[in-house]
């Protein structure tokens, strides 16, 4: 995640301008998540269909509290959402539930419900790629008002973005699942809710296609099956996708993909401050990456909600996740920067600027895929975005020179704990994991620093990180940290 300093929460903290000035911040509250890295994406692949260009239109906010939030942003992976508690009275997420046959003729019904359904799916499947938007609402049950309104939003979006592939498949079903009143009130012969398998490609910025998997609703009335709702009985850890959330406008730039639910103008307003920010983490990491990233800008929290599968308020303190959009972990799953709208509508074009170099930093490198401890993960991403967007240290370790200089020099490098969002030295976790990669740049030069993130990222075993300190370092973990502590308190003053 990104908390715009990535070292702390910040307060009155200062970032260096393109100017060389420095810009006071207000107070802001510490960042509350920790982050779950992303999948790298290393293939080359030709790019898709052309979408009109759209000038870059920055908004022009105070830098303020871009250093406050780079520790706000994170990455939440997919561990993190599949291991959301589940509503005890909804399906379980990602897992379909199960209504086992006991008769010839309840397995028979089965059969008839899924190639019922399948058929529709097909129908629907075939009218976006065909952009045959009749065909598309003559799957939608004609009484379902509300629902039809929002399959022509549905429609507009697929039609908008630039899909390689898009499939939708029948999974499982639950002849129970509907209460006896939604039953009632959708009529017709027979209704039930199944579990659908929706996956898309997005040609130029996907090596996989983006998979989740969507409650479905049908119904059967006078000989012919329909959909009826995309939405019925989402759980917890269940996310929706992007198009599902509301109308949409895209801004495509040299390395990024801009998708807002938001307006036209918010979209492209990014454009070229995700180009920047793929340029500046691809000085630091090299060119062996995709150099593309794919930005969604939610109009409101309950979207950035429904995108991440999230609990409500979880991400309020955040400014941005990354995530990889795929519902079981994968190499070169398609990997998505989640934008928070409040916090993003605070920062200017350099807070905006660090907190996507940070999560274009986990986009590189494949953080979500990594064995590497979080320590490495947050604190490079924050040593990367700080090398685009200089900061002061005083300000940008702030808490943690408060800390030192009270006698209180961390004794470890921080753990997985120390980045959790009820941790109560947060702010702290991230100053130190920050000044410890950047020792390792001062210490052995910053392309050293990268090798020792690929070495502990390539490792296949717990031995990864010590093995690195010594081959790459030339120093065991207990001497780094020995050295690092003597760097905090010289930093300190203490």
């Amino acid at each position: 995640m990104s908390r715009l300093t990535g070292a702390g929460e910040q307060r009155g903290a200062e970032v260096i301008d393109e100017h060389g000035d420095t810009v006071p911040l207000p107070v802001i509250p510490s960042a509350s998540d920790a982050e779950e890295p992303l999948d790298h994406l290393s293939e080359s692949y030709p790019d898709g269909p052309q979408r009109p260009p759209f000038a870059p239109i920055l908004k022009k906010i105070a830098l303020g509290v871009a250093v406050c939030l780079v520790a706000g942003a994170g990455y939440a992976g997919l561990e993190h959402i599949a291991n959301a508690p589940a509503d005890p009275n909804g399906v379980a997420a990602h897992q379909p539930s199960q209504s086992s046959p006991t008769t010839p003729d309840q397995a028979q019904a089965g059969v008839q419900r899924a190639v019922a359904g399948e058929a529709v799916l097909q129908k629907m499947t075939d009218a976006v790629e065909n952009e045959d938007r009749t065909e598309f609402l003559n799957t939608i049950d004609p009484k379902a008002t509300a629902f039809r309104a929002s399959a022509r939003t549905i429609f507009s979006n697929l039609s908008t973005l630039p899909l390689g592939t898009f499939q939708l498949r029948y999974v499982s079903d639950d002849s129970a699942a509907l209460t006896p009143d939604r039953q009632a009130e959708l009529g017709g012969t027979q209704s039930w809710l199944a579990q659908v398998e929706v996956s898309w490609q997005l040609s130029g910025y996907d090596v996989k296609p983006a998979r989740e998997t969507l409650p479905v609703t049908f119904v059967t009335r006078d000989g012919k099956t329909y959909a009826a709702s995309f939405s019925e009985r989402f759980v917890a850890g269940q996310r929706r996708p992007v198009w599902a959330l509301g109308p949409i406008a895209l801004a495509k730039g040299k390395h990024s993909l801009v998708i807002s639910l938001d307006s036209e103008s918010e979209a492209r307003s990014y454009v070229s401050v995700a180009d920047k920010a793929v340029e500046s983490v691809t000085k630091v990491w090299g060119k062996g990456w995709r150099q593309k990233v794919v930005v969604y800008l939610p109009a409101k929290q309950t979207q950035m909600e429904g995108v991440l599968g999230a609990q409500p308020n979880t991400y309020t303190q955040i400014a941005a996740v990354t995530m990889a959009e795929l519902d079981t972990p994968a190499i070169g799953a398609p990997v998505r920067i989640v934008a928070n709208p409040k916090l993003f509508e605070e920062l200017g074009k350099q807070g905006r600027r660090i907190v996507l170099t940070h999560e274009t930093t986990h986009v590189a490198s494949t953080a979500t895929a990594s064995p590497v401890p979080l320590w490495l993960a947050e604190g490079f991403a924050d040593y990367v975005a700080f090398t685009a967007v200089p900061v002061q240290d005083e300000s940008a370790a702030k808490e943690l020179f408060k800390a030192v200089r009270a006698g209180k020099v961390p004794a470890t490098l921080p753990t997985p704990e120390a980045f959790a969002a009820s941790a109560t030295e947060l702010p702290q976790a991230y100053e130190s994991a920050w000044l410890a990669c950047r020792l390792i740049a001062e210490r052995e030069g910053q392309d050293k620093l990268v090798r020792f993130y690929r070495a502990v990222h390539a490792s296949k075993t717990s031995a990864g990180l010590p093995d690195a300190f010594k081959s790459v370092l030339g120093m065991t973990e207990a001497e780094f940290v020995a050295e690092w502590q003597k760097y905090l308190e010289r930093l300190a003053g203490a």
